[in-house]
């Protein structure tokens, strides 16, 4: 194997130096532990590590891969595959004696490869790197587990594993307690390695998910390292059992309060609502509910949240300024600023950095801030800062938010009939959470199955309506109502397939003639 350790340009005492030893113990380590959780039995199952190496740029680490049809519970160290940054073998195991099995590379092999900017031929090299890029992955687990096996029988027809409202979804990355946890499932082939074009698929299909569910098989896992990927697949495989056994007892896992297992009731805009071009409404799966205008009234926005944060920035800063929320705050505003002052935006000014003093910081960042919300600017960083800033008057009783009469009773209603509620709002998502978990009929979050805020796209842009159309996995984007005070929001989810209703509230701002889009009153009509 020298030869070929060379010509990666791993020298033979590097693959038998310190990070490949430690990373090979790590797999027979981890190997071992996955046995005793169900996860690895019968031979079954694998795992493939980098060999992480600060002086080696992660897409250019080796990797450790456990062999295949081998007891797990019983490897070392030393019947690991070490295999090159492009997915070759560079070292194998030797065979042991009868009765065990010759050492295998695992099918699994191109699996592994695609999320890791890895591969085993060509044509898999060029699919690996648009996954890698999606993926950046450190380490990746296929387990066997029964809950993962399981899970994907609920529902023979279903592409997809969905829950929400349980605590163990904020082990996975990118996921809060009350967000919808979304992983896709694809359909099992007499041989591991012939799904790779089905993986694939779905890890594109799916950008924000870190797993991949095969039925009637088991998962791929990954994370950015070893302790994400097995953190993340610890908490999937609760998920999992946790939604098998709401569905024994007739609850649903994928809606906010686990209620019983209901059949979606279609929606349509009652008869009576003004509609110029006498559509009908299409069924509906899922409703997203703009806030400002529409479930909540301008004036709260205008003239309790939004005078709130200007009056309190100062103090909030003062009193939160070395905490590492705080300073992440500061880093985007300055950012934001950075790009404002290349732009010559009026109000603009320079956030200087640490060094230059506590006080001098803090006051730019007021300035900047002041101008931000005189502007009524829908920009990521204010929203953040503005959303820590109301965390702490809805804690300290000084804030109630308001929403409109009708509100809570079609909210009610709609979750009761099986209709899961996004909302999307130019505000962050904490502050959202804020918002419903305050209101003047109590707290509205337990009808919400997830928020959308500014990070994933403008609201004016039909880019952003697409990219909710697939993290919500509806088959048609009509199956969507999006319902918004916004004509240029309307018109950019209509040009992404969804259908909009355009909300009309006490204080909105006025409509163009013929504008062509459906109106509501009140969320009665809907």
């Amino acid at each position: 194997m020298a030869a070929a350790a060379a010509m990666t340009g791993f020298p033979q005492a590097y693959l038998e130096g310190k990070e490949v030893k430690e990373t090979s113990s790590l797999v027979t380590e981890l190997c071992r532990h996955f046995y005793t959780q169900g996860w690895v039995s019968g031979t079954g199952g694998s795992i493939t590590m980098k060999v992480h190496d600060a002086s080696i740029p992660k897409p250019d680490q080796l990797i450790v891969m456990s062999p295949s049809g081998v007891q797990k519970e019983r490897m070392q160290p030393e019947d690991m595959y070490i295999l090159s940054p492009n997915g070759s073998i560079i070292s194998a195991p030797s065979p042991k004696p009868y009765p065990n099995k010759p050492p295998k590379c695992t099918d699994c092999a191109p699996l592994f490869m695609k999320n890791r900017r890895l591969s085993l031929g060509k044509r898999l090299r060029k699919l690996g790197y648009k996954a890698y890029e999606m993926r950046n992955a450190g380490a990746v687990i296929h387990s066997h587990g029964m809950e993962s096996c399981l899970v994907t029988m609920l529902n023979p027809q279903a592409k997809e594993f969905r829950i929400t409202h349980m605590e163990m979804i904020k082990g996975i990355q990118g996921h809060g307690y009350y967000d919808e946890l979304v992983v896709p499932i694809i359909e099992n082939t007499a041989y591991e390695n012939e799904l790779t074009d089905s993986l694939t698929k779905a890890i594109e299909a799916y950008p924000k998910a870190t797993a991949v569910l095969v039925r009637n098989h088991g998962v791929y896992i990954w994370g950015d390292s070893w302790i994400r990927a097995k953190t993340q697949a610890e908490c999937y495989h609760y998920l999992f059992d946790a939604a098998i056994k709401l569905h024994q007892l007739g609850l649903d896992a994928a809606t906010p309060d686990h209620g019983p297992i209901r059949s979606p009731t279609k929606l349509s805009v009652k008869s009576g609502v003004k509609d110029s071009q006498n559509q009908t409404e299409p069924p509906r799966r899922c409703i997203v509910l703009d806030i400002e205008g529409t479930t909540t009234p301008i004036t709260f926005v205008t003239d309790v949240l939004f005078p709130y944060a200007r009056e309190n920035v100062g103090k909030h800063l003062h009193l939160t300024y070395d905490t590492a929320e705080t300073q992440e705050d500061i880093k985007l505003l300055r950012s934001q600023v950075e790009e404002d002052l290349r732009q010559g935006l009026a109000g603009a000014v320079p956030i200087p950095h640490a060094e230059e003093g506590k006080d001098k910081v803090i006051a730019a960042v007021v300035s900047n801030v002041e101008a931000m919300i005189k502007a009524d600017r829908k920009i990521t960083a204010l929203k953040e800062l503005q959303g820590h800033i109301w965390r702490t008057g809805f804690e300290c009783n000084e804030l109630k938010s308001v929403v409109f009469e009708d509100v809570a009773e079609a909210l009610e209603k709609w979750h009761s009939s099986g209709i899961k509620v996004y909302i999307y709002s130019s505000g962050s998502r904490l502050a959202q959470r804020l918002l419903f978990g305050n209101t003047n009929y109590g707290d509205l979050r337990k009808y919400l199955s997830g928020f959308f805020d500014t990070t994933i796209g403008n609201k004016k842009e039909s880019k952003s309506y697409k990219e909710i159309t697939e993290t919500l996995g509806v088959d048609d984007p009509s199956e969507i109502l999006f319902v918004t005070d916004v004509y240029q929001e309307a018109t950019a989810a209509k040009a992404a397939g969804l259908e909009a209703v355009i909300s009309i509230r006490p204080g909105n701002a006025s409509l163009p003639e013929n504008h062509g889009f459906k109106t509501v009153t009140s969320f009665s009509q809907i």
